[in-house]
């Protein structure tokens, strides 16, 4: 029985169904540090006790899916500041592909390059057989503690969806 446990395990986490180093809500969220477009070192650590963090995870920079979710974010990214968070998009794309992106899209929002993955692998969203970052956003409140975890990104009203989500959370 332990023996099929772990091949069943080991096939679930091949094919991207689950990660050994999955977040869950109400843990402290993991610390990283990273260039955005505009190569600016971010670190989560610069907005502890400053503002709750969209940390938003898509798979690749131009593509239809990832550019409906970035544009639904830019359109509700006023509102979002508003509730008092901040909006980081992560993928392994590099800093140039972000550039490129931000500009031909018009984002307002830091996106980070995460060619080497730590941050993807830090939050246990890699797609392990692409390599991706999986869909996912994570809502991290002002003590960096991770609140809310959406799997089920809806791309075209993702801007709703998190401020339903920041507008629910205490002390945002």
């Amino acid at each position: 029985m332990v023996r099929r446990w772990g091949v069943m395990m080991g096939f679930l986490t091949i094919f991207g169904i689950t990660s050994a180093g999955e977040i869950t809500e109400g843990m402290k969220a993991p610390s990283f540090e990273a260039r955005d477009q505009h190569d600016a070192l971010v670190r989560l650590a610069d907005f502890q006790g400053k503002s709750a963090v969209v940390l938003y995870f898509y798979p690749k920079d131009d593509t239809p899916g990832c550019t409906a979710e970035a544009c639904s974010l830019r359109d509700g990214f006023a509102a979002i500041q508003a509730a008092g968070a901040v909006i980081l998009g992560v993928s392994a794309d590099s800093t140039q592909s972000h550039k490129a992106f931000a500009e031909k899209f018009h984002l307002p929002l830091s996106i980070l390059a995460d060619p080497d993955k730590r941050i993807i692998q830090a939050y246990g969203v890699k797609m392990p057989l692409l390599g991706f970052a999986k869909r996912t956003t994570v809502l991290i409140d002002r003590q960096g503690v991770i609140r809310k975890i959406i799997r089920d990104v809806r791309t075209k009203d993702h801007d709703q969806q998190v401020l339903a989500l920041l507008k629910a959370l205490p002390g945002t």
